[in-house]
Order: C-alpha cells, then structure tokens, then sequence
C-alpha cells in the first residue's frame, strides 16, 4: 500500500477560505453503495432514518495563535523582536503548554514573551522542532488572557492565503462545542446549526457527545511511502460511560452509529479496540485507520473532503474502498465542491456486504 494510491489532481481554486452561510447551506455529496447524488447538507434528515445516532465531537478550539515581542537584554541593551507561537498542548509540568515558535532558531531559553495586557509567557526549553512555554497565568485567567489575545488557529492552506479574523471565532467553532483542548476544529460539524439539529431530531435521529481534543498533529504530512509504517500523531479523547451506552443501544436497537468527522470516529473505534465492542474509554490514542481496517461501531460517516496523501483520505478509502473513494473525489473535483475544513461535506454509506471486505 503506497502513498501514491492515495494521491489525485486538486485545482487550487477549490480550496475554501471561508464556510458557506448558513453553515447547513454547504454542498453534501451522498455516496451510498455505488451510487453518488448532489445535495446539501441541510437535506440531511432526508438521508438519515429514526433511530439513526450521530456521534458529535464536543471539544473546544481554544485560539491557540499568539503574536507576541521577544525580549532580549544584551550589550545594546533591551531589545525586542516579533515572534508567531501556536499552542499545541499542555506540557507536563503546571502551567506549561507546547508551542511551535516562528522563528524558533533566533529564540533562547529563559527570554521572555509578552503578548500584551499582562499576559506573558517565558520559554523553559526547546527541542525537536517545538518549545515548551512557561505563562504568567493559569486556570480561568490563563483561558480569559488567551481569548482576548488568541486567534483562531486556521490550517495552514487557509493560513497561507489569509490572516485569522474574529468572524473565525465564531465560523471555526461548532455550535455544540464545551470542552476547550483542541487547536484544530472537527471540520465536518461546522455544518450544523440549530435548525439542523431541530430538524433531526424531529425526524427521529438521536446523538451521543465525545470528547477528541484535535491537535496540530492532524495537519502533518506522511512522509514514508509505505503507508502502514506510518506513525500516527496522539490525541486525547474521552468516551463516557453515558455515551458508549447509548451507542450499544442504538446498535443493539438495529440504528446506524453515524460518526460527525474523523475525530469521532476515530475515537469511537478506539474505544471498541479491545473487545470489539463500544466501551467508556479515556487517554490518548494515535490509531491509525487505512484500508484493510475492520470497522467495529462505525456504520457511516458524515466528513469533509480531505487532503491528497493524508491519513484522513485514508481512513474514508478504508471505511468506502479505494476504488470508491476515487470515484468519489472524481465527482467530487468535476463537479465543484469545496475542499478542506471550510469545505462542502459528504455522508459516506458502504454497502453492508462490503464490511468484511474494506
């Protein structure tokens, strides 16, 4: 299985830097069995059936990029300089979090970081491409501090194009989110809205919360060939008891467990790992899904369109196949639809007698 299997042509121009308004106003690609249809995302109680679960990630993207001075006393005396810190997560000892610095060559141990209003930070260590940062804050006032001088931690290829701005405050944040940790958002649930939900739920499909914290990680690029040597980036993630029974029960009651985004999926798999069956799960997990996975909860999926050569085109070629996924994306670029987290959606139904066979 070679990174190359998982590589297609993407014209630029369908790269989305914004979502589309109103969130449930985005392009949904259905691909059932063999069948591909156009809709959109507000039409999705008209693909879904009563008893149908959807399992919704609740983390939080909490404005992990700071701009900041770095301060410097030496023979010229008390200089400053401009410095770029993405949050990643937080470090082992108290009050520390690790943080990719731009640039992080010209940075020393001990040097200071003010981001204005009394909010600072002091760099205790650095290695392996990141630092580990010391703030001046903690608890409520940390997160206070952080939300008046964060912004939105936008992927790189809509950071590339333009800068974070307050309306991503708002648009990189789903409408259920309440556990702040993540510094990427669940793409795909930035579809929904509350008369999306209200609609669902009259049409009889339940949901079930969990927590993935999305990190940096989910960006990285895989750089081995062989794909199943491939080293997956950890997230911590909470399955509670409350939902891994509802899950059971609407399995068990002969609904669709439908996972919003990777994040939910993966974790949710990753709670059914050791007995194939779900379970309450915490702690971090770095599963990594390509085809040949054998799917243990998971009977659908709702995500967005994901980048060429990454281990999230792998995970939906393993949930669909190759060859469907393929025909997928090729509708999918002939016929405009929006790519990335800002992107168009699609709801991903394999054929039952596929399951084996992934």
């Amino acid at each position: 299985m070679k990174l190359s299997d998982f590589d297609f042509d993407l014209p630029e121009r369908l790269i989305a830097t914004r979502p589309a308004r109103p969130r449930s106003a985005a392009r949904m690609l259905v691909a059932e069995g063999g069948a591909i249809s156009d809709a959109h995302v507000y039409q999705l109680p008209d693909w879904l059936r009563p008893g149908d679960r959807l399992v919704l990630n609740d983390t939080r993207v909490i404005p992990a990029r700071l701009s900041g001075l770095r301060h410097r006393s030496g023979e010229a005396g008390e200089t400053a300089a401009r410095i770029e810190v993405t949050l990643l997560e937080p470090a082992a000892q108290g009050g520390c979090w690790q943080a990719l610095l731009k640039p992080l060559k010209k940075v020393r141990d001990g040097e200071a970081i003010t981001f204005g209003d009394g909010f600072s930070a002091t760099v205790v260590s650095r290695g392996e491409g990141r630092a580990v940062l010391e703030f001046n804050l903690t608890g409520e006032d940390f997160d206070a501090a952080l939300e008046r001088a964060g912004a939105m931690p936008l992927p790189p290829y809509i950071a590339a194009r333009r800068a974070a701005d307050a309306q991503d405050k708002t648009d990189y944040q789903t409408v259920w989110a309440r556990s702040p940790g993540a510094v990427a958002a669940p793409t795909a649930s930035l579809h929904f809205d509350d008369a999306l939900l209200a609609a669902l739920e009259a049409r009889g499909v339940t949901f079930s919360h969990v927590t993935l914290h999305v990190g940096a990680g989910t960006f990285l690029p895989v750089k081995v060939e062989d794909v199943t040597t491939h080293k997956m980036h950890a997230e911590w993630g909470e399955v509670s008891a409350q939902a891994a029974q509802e899950i059971a029960q609407t399995r068990e009651g002969g609904g669709r467990v439908i996972p919003v985004g990777t994040t939910a999926l993966r974790l949710i798999e990753t709670a059914a790992r050791e007995t194939g069956r779900i379970a309450p799960w915490r702690g971090e997990t770095d599963i990594f899904i390509y085809p040949g996975f054998r799917f243990r909860v998971t009977d659908a999926l709702i995500t967005n369109f994901h980048l060429p050569k990454s281990t999230l085109l792998m995970l939906v070629a393993a949930l669909m196949g190759r060859d469907t996924i393929a025909r997928i994306y090729d509708h999918a670029v002939a016929h405009g639809y929006r790519f990335f987290s800002y992107g168009d959606a699609s709801l991903l139904i394999p054929a039952p007698e596929s399951d084996s066979s992934r």
